[in-house]
Parts: C-alpha cells; sequence; structure tokens
C-alpha cells in the first residue's frame, strides 16, 4: 500500500556518492515504486487492454554518478520498458512526475515521430493543456503543451532522425504539494495523468 511520500525519500538524492545514495534509494524510495507499481498497474492494464507489468529502475548501468532521479515504469513486456513506449510515476530531488516516455532506446520512436507529425494538428486537442513536453529523459526541461505547435517539428525529427531522441510528456508535483497529499491522492492524481495521456500511447494503434 502507497502511503504517500516524505521530506527523507525526496532528500534521498542529496546522499553523497553512488553507493550510499543506491543504499538509500533501496531503502527508502524503491518499496514505495513498487506500491505504487501494485496499485496502478492493474488501472493501466483495465484501461487499455493489455497487461502492464512493473519495472522500478535498477540504475545497474551506473559505475560511478549517483542517480539524480528515479521511477517505476509501466509496459506491456514483462522483461523491461525501454524498448516500447510506457508510462513512468518517479522523482526528483525537486518534484514528483508522471509521464508517458519513448526513450532512446525505444524500437518503434521512428514510426512513433512519423505519426505524431502527420496528426499533431488533430491530437494536440486531446491532450490537456497542462501537460509539459521534453525531449531529454536526463533533462528536467519542458515546454508547456499551449507552445508546442512551435516545436513539435523539432521534437518529432529528433524522435525520426537522432538515434538519441526522445520524448516524453506529462505532469510534475512539487515537492512540498507532492509530500502534502495522501498516499491514495497521489495515486488518483497518477492515475489520471496517465489515463489523459492515452492518445499519445495509442497513437501506433489508430
Amino acid at each position: 500500500m502507497f502511503v504517500g511520500w516524505k521530506e527523507e525519500d525526496f532528500a534521498v538524492f542529496e546522499v553523497e556518492g553512488l553507493e550510499p545514495r543506491m543504499e538509500a534509494l533501496k531503502a527508502r524510495v524503491r518499496p514505495k515504486f513498487e506500491a505504487i507499481g501494485s496499485a496502478l498497474a492493474p488501472d493501466l492494464s483495465a484501461r487499455y487492454g493489455e497487461e502492464f507489468y512493473v519495472h522500478v529502475a535498477k540504475h545497474a548501468r551506473r559505475k560511478t554518478n549517483p542517480p539524480n532521479d528515479s521511477w517505476v515504469s509501466f509496459a506491456t513486456n514483462p522483461r523491461g520498458y525501454k524498448m516500447m513506449p510506457h508510462f513512468q510515476v518517479g522523482m526528483w530531488a525537486t518534484h514528483a512526475f508522471v509521464q508517458f516516455a519513448i526513450i532512446y532506446e525505444c524500437v518503434n520512436k521512428k514510426e512513433f515521430g512519423e505519426q505524431l507529425a502527420r496528426e499533431w494538428s488533430s491530437l494536440k486537442r486531446e491532450i490537456p493543456e497542462h501537460m509539459l513536453w521534453y525531449d531529454d529523459h536526463i533533462k528536467p526541461k519542458s515546454v508547456p503543451h499551449p507552445e508546442m505547435d512551435e516545436k513539435i517539428d523539432i521534437f518529432t525529427k529528433k524522435l525520426i532522425q537522432n538515434k538519441n531522441g526522445e520524448l516524453l510528456v506529462g505532469i510534475e508535483i512539487p515537492k512540498a504539494q507532492a509530500i502534502a497529499m495522501s498516499g491514495e491522492a497521489f495515486l488518483d492524481k497518477a492515475r489520471k495523468t496517465m489515463f489523459e495521456l492515452g492518445p499519445l500511447y495509442t497513437l501506433l494503434q489508430r
């Protein structure tokens, strides 16, 4: 059961050193991500008509630099999430986030970018205006949805042409607000956001 966030959860990203920070993540944050996964995966499965599996970030490739953020991902492949469009709930030191994500390892990101470019004029009206867009999962620099008309060509060309191209869309919840929310309120917010991002998740199925 997810009981909500505390100041100490966000503080793990201030712990110095790779191993100490990873231990803090494992002890404080990972159990909460697992609880979020258990709560939300059945809802996603019911909503989208296919089974979603929970993948908590392990940061296994890191050898020196400690992670600045962490997350739990939801994807329909039991073996992994990076190779396909997925949802994720996570946190930086400053905020929590809920996103639809296509990262550089996604096998059909070129096709997604082409479809997004073709359907943008109609699709943009299906995405709530409070959503934020990103083109790099390691840099939380966003573009507000109402400004995306000016940026969509850049975003889609990166997906189509750049092997490192990425696209993420979702919300940020400032740390103080996330801490003030009950566990159930946070889950409701995350669930609603992932449902609102359905037009992007199902884009290649249209």
